[in-house]
């Protein structure tokens, strides 16, 4: 077998099992201005349960073993969850269902939804219209009106600059602002992520727009289903078309801003990091969903908002958290479980344990999922080069088929 082949690190998953909700849902209400230090807002006495009771208490919830790791103590998050992407099981929680401000962490739900509908060689020119509605100080890729894109251009424009003008030109391709903004809310539903609320498709600051780390984590499992959106996740490097036209047309390259994949500011890059999405606004604070595998383990860390003054923050919690997670995972009482999709409660599952009464079978699948990915497994395909993901597009590496999983994932070493 030639040697890059076997650097390949091969994941799948089963299917889960969770609880459902025990009580209403209330209206989605965010923190009055949760970016401030010295703001003193504490969680909501009664959390949503989705995914099991346990995850509707406040502060901290781990049920450790015998010999399982103390979490670390240098945690300032408002809200964190550690699950294994595999099997659901959620292995410690802070605040999971605190309804906060999303940023851009967002744009994986708004992925989830639109990506699946655009052909990505589908090429679009323009308007001044599609960028007129775009925030004051968003953060931009560099979309210019009058100039042509392809879906592929526009979604690298998404995942790796969190550029708002990219997701603002899709959402005109896909039927405009509003169509978006009410697919995504539907589409949360199904997914049972039923503390998100949307305004806005880019996660810029609106009233009334909340999400929770535990329904971030839903976003970034369900959205790993899908091949192009695990491509962009993965994506650390890539060429942009700039300005001019025809021959004259240039391009620049843009970096990924996850800075756990890329480093930068005192940052190593984290080994087996794969995405997923990053965000950070004065009303949000900082918030990063990521994915990282090591050994057979793949989990899922979503950290938002921390109060600390270290550089970094949001991802030195974030590597934190990893790391304890793959040290503690098997030595573990799960607090809770990612819960599966409302349309695939009650399908046969390959492999899947029976539910426990009073409880559903679990999946991160959604609306959307190819038929390559399966219908409700989780089927995340991660491969690991060296430890470190970096810009997908060249260097095929063969995955062993396992249900439901790709065939392929292309990467690139990093350099």
């Amino acid at each position: 077998m030639p040697a890059m082949k076997k650097t390949v690190l091969t994941v799948v998953c089963a299917s889960l099992m969770t609880a459902l909700a025990t009580f209403p849902i209330a209206p989605a209400v965010a923190d009055d201005k949760p970016g401030k230090k010295d703001d003193k807002a504490k969680p909501p006495a009664n959390m949503s349960t989705v995914g099991g009771a346990q995850l509707g208490k406040a502060g901290t919830q781990v049920n450790l073993g015998p010999g399982a790791p103390v979490l670390p103590k240098d945690l300032t998050g408002r809200s964190w969850i550690v699950a294994d992407a595999e099997s659901g099981e959620v292995l410690a929680s802070h605040n999971a269902h605190w309804r906060l401000p999303p940023a851009s962490t967002l744009k994986m739900l708004f992925a989830d939804t639109v990506l699946p509908k655009l052909p990505k060689d589908q090429v679009y020119k323009v308007k001044d219209a599609d960028l007129a509605d775009v925030g004051a100080g968003s953060s931009l890729v560099g979309v210019k009106e009058d100039h042509t894109y392809s879906v592929h251009d526009l979604w690298l424009g998404v995942f790796l600059r969190s550029g708002n003008d990219a997701v603002h030109v899709l959402s005109s391709m896909y039927g405009g602002v509003d169509k978006a903004v009410a697919d995504m809310q539907t589409h949360a539903e199904e997914l049972q992520a039923l503390d998100t609320n949307v305004v806005s498709p880019d996660g810029y600051d609106a009233e009334g727009q909340v999400s929770s780390a535990y329904d971030l984590t839903l976003f970034a499992r369900s959205g790993l289903q899908k091949a192009d959106f695990r491509e962009y996740a993965a994506t650390a490097t890539a060429d942009f078309p700039g300005e001019g036209k025809g021959k004259k047309r240039e391009s620049f390259e843009i970096q990924n801003t996850n800075r756990l994949m890329t480093g930068d500011y005192g940052l190593n890059p984290y080994k087996g990091i794969a995405g997923v999405k990053n965000g950070n606004t004065t009303h949000a604070g900082a918030t990063f969903t990521g994915v990282a595998e090591r050994g057979d383990k793949v989990l899922l860390v979503t950290v938002m908002n921390p109060d600390s003054d270290e550089q970094n923050a949001v991802y030195q919690e974030t590597a934190r958290l990893f790391d304890w997670g793959f040290k503690a995972a098997d030595k573990v009482t799960p607090v809770g479980e990612l819960v599966r999709p409302r349309s695939a409660e009650g399908s046969g599952n390959k492999g899947a344990a029976a539910p426990e009464k009073g409880k559903a079978e679990g999946s991160a699948s959604s609306t959307g999922t190819t038929a390559e990915e399966g219908s409700s497994g989780v089927g995340i395909a991660l491969a690991v080069t060296g430890g470190v993901l970096a810009l997908i597009g060249a260097g095929v590496f063969v995955v062993n088929r396992r249900w439901p999983l790709p065939d392929l994932v292309r990467r690139l070493p990093r350099r």
